[in-house]
């Protein structure tokens, strides 16, 4: 049996904490779980797992190169799930600097790394390490005013601070596995929702305000189209590329559900008048449906139309294919947030206060 020790960066964080639940309780595998623990990295999303003998926690920033070699040293790592970044567009626009350096220089200092520590290991470790990059599909632009969907050699056309950085990071890893050999990875994932997710996110944003009584901030008119796919079927996506792929292989992780942003926040209404219907929430005794606190801001910056991606060629080639229909994906995460106070009320207790961000003020 193989010994798989996998270091994941940003294992705190939405999608690096599915992924290290899902090595957790689904293999033998060991996990190292590097995190900087900024606002969106919390621990109490990989508490499920924290007592586990294969799971190890450092608090360690990507970009310091010093720790991060001492981590190599010190683990010996046989893989490697770069997770860590900053991902929220609104912060990007707010704040572009912190996302060209976690992004772009953490990303740099891990392939150096990693190139440094591969100089020093057996040819065994050698010959089975990968090096897999966690992308998004907003390094490929807006598929405005066409039916097309991404595919994996769509050209890069990145639209905010956040996507470029992005698309920066991936181009790195291509040119590390090119020029310096490394066996690299790269993946681009579309719109993640599910349990544990931070509230500035469109799906959390809506549970958590609606449940509040305060009001839906929809960009524009709503009409802007994503691909959702549920956090825990991307987890299964990632760690089957992980170990299934040949090196150098890149695919697009995507949900098969395009739905319109209004479309996704009307879904999000109806799930809760369902279970926690108006009538029965304290705070929601001044509107007569969840749908009435719905309000229509002013859009965001270069806002992208629509995003869709094309999974064909990971599910004809390696055989994934997401378990989770929106409609259910949807209704499990709902109910988390609805059996989840406890988790939610602590991320609310810290900076952020459900805020409106972005405005590139």
């Amino acid at each position: 049996m193989i010994n798989r020790k996998i270091l994941v960066t940003g294992g705190a964080g939405f999608i690096g904490s599915a992924v290290v639940r899902h090595i957790i309780n689904n293999t033998n595998d060991t996990v190292i779980n590097i995190d900087k623990l900024t606002y969106a990295g919390n621990l109490d999303s990989v508490a499920a797992v924290q007592n586990n003998p294969r799971y190890h926690f450092e608090q360690v920033d990507i970009c310091d190169a010093e720790k991060i070699n001492a981590i190599f040293k010190q683990y010996q790592p046989t893989h490697i799930m770069h997770l860590a970044a900053e991902s929220h567009v609104d912060r990007s626009i707010d704040g572009p600097g912190v996302f060209i350096q976690t992004n772009i220089m953490g990303t740099y200092t891990l392939l150096e790394a990693t190139r440094s520590y591969l100089s020093s290991v057996t040819d065994g470790i050698k010959s089975n390490f990968r090096f897999h990059h966690i992308s998004t599909d907003e390094v490929y632009g807006d598929l405005h005013g066409t039916t097309d969907l991404f595919v994996e050699d769509t050209p890069y056309s990145p639209s905010s601070p956040y996507s470029a950085s992005k698309a920066s990071s991936d181009h790195l890893v291509r040119a590390w596995g090119r020029t310096f050999g490394l066996p690299v990875l790269i993946t681009n994932c579309s719109n993640n929702y599910g349990p544990y997710h931070f509230p500035e996110k469109l799906i959390p944003l809506v549970i958590l305000n609606a449940l509040s009584g305060k009001s839906l901030p929809i960009y524009g008119k709503g009409e802007q189209i994503r691909d959702w796919l549920y956090v825990e079927d991307h987890a299964q996506a990632l760690y089957t590329v992980l170990i299934q792929a040949a090196v150098g292989k890149t695919y697009n992780i995507g949900g098969h559900n395009e739905k319109k942003n209004i479309d996704v926040v009307k879904a999000v209404c109806s799930l809760l008048e369902q279970l926690k219907p108006v009538a029965n929430n304290p705070h929601t005794q001044h509107i007569a449906a969840y749908t009435d606190l719905i309000t229509y801001v002013q859009d965001r910056p270069g806002h992208d139309a629509r995003y869709a991606i094309d999974a064909s060629k990971i599910q004809k080639e390696l055989g994934w294919q997401p378990e989770e229909t929106f409609e259910t994906g949807l209704r499990k995460t709902v109910q988390w947030y609805l059996d989840n106070e406890d988790w939610w009320q602590r991320v609310k207790a810290g900076t952020y206060h459900q805020q409106r961000l972005g405005l590139g003020e």
